[in-house]
């Protein structure tokens, strides 16, 4: 972990940062000297995070209101950030969403619903990135073991997942002219409320074991891993946080 402030003087936007991976990592960024924007459709929860945050050790922290399926808000986000700080270090893309009915179910809309905000979303706040961000920034993506191993009911979320770990090495590509980073982590099942209120979960449809449960803070640790100058040479990357469980899927 180094000194323990890896992000001194740094600033982070976390994506769906109002709870579970999101705050672990809001957290975690913040304990180690980062002034850190949580962005959350939550508004109510993305303040509370904020608090939390600064109580937890973050010299300074800010929670917004963003949808980031919205172009628009996404840009008034970042604006708000480069105003109130004058530069962006890190984004953690972090905010997702699924549903939960057969393939031959799904609609137009419900694919869109999941892809404006699990890859669309991450779009909009990598291409600020490589537009804000000065040499040395870094981009995490969080994915999912769905992108490699899924279950029935899913498809969109496990296509969109896939998708973004597409997107993490194209923007790798790119951005490495400016120095940027661009990585991904592929969690596996991490006790959040995601994870229990899955009805393949509480089916049994998709078999849990308890001892394949990973906590926030193992994604946010290595998330923060990823962000730090500790992984300068890492670039377009994926690093498995999931215990071994695709191995075993």
């Amino acid at each position: 972990m180094g000194d323990g402030r890896r992000f001194e003087g740094r600033v982070a936007v976390v994506t769906g940062g109002a709870s579970g991976i999101g705050l672990a990592t809001v957290l975690r960024l913040g304990a180690e000297g980062a002034r850190v924007v949580i962005a959350d459709i939550d508004a109510a929860n993305a303040r509370i995070a904020a608090v939390t945050a600064r109580e937890s050790g973050a010299p300074d922290a800010l929670g917004l209101t963003c949808n980031v399926a919205a172009e628009n808000e996404v840009e008034a986000l970042i604006t708000e950030t480069m105003t109130r700080w004058g530069r962006l270090d890190v984004i953690v893309n972090n905010a997702a969403r699924m549903n939960f009915r057969a393939l031959g179910d799904q609609t137009r809309a419900d694919w869109l619903a999941i892809l404006e905000v699990n890859l669309l979303g991450a779009f909009y706040f990598i291409r600020a990135g490589l537009r804000e961000m000065d040499a040395g920034g870094a981009i995490v993506n969080v994915a999912s073991v769905h992108a490699f191993a899924t279950s029935p009911l899913v498809a969109p979320y496990a296509a969109s997942k896939a998708a973004l770990l597409s997107l993490t090495r194209s923007a790798g590509i790119e951005g490495a002219r400016k120095g940027l980073r661009v990585n991904a982590v592929i969690p596996g099942a991490i006790d959040t409320p995601m994870l229990w209120s899955n009805p393949n979960v509480q089916s049994g449809a998709e078999k849990i074991d308890m001892a394949d449960v990973g906590n926030p803070e193992d994604v946010a640790a290595a998330i923060a891993f990823l962000a730090s100058d500790e992984a300068r040479f890492i670039q377009g990357s994926a690093l498995r946080v999931d215990g071994g469980r695709l191995d075993r899927l």
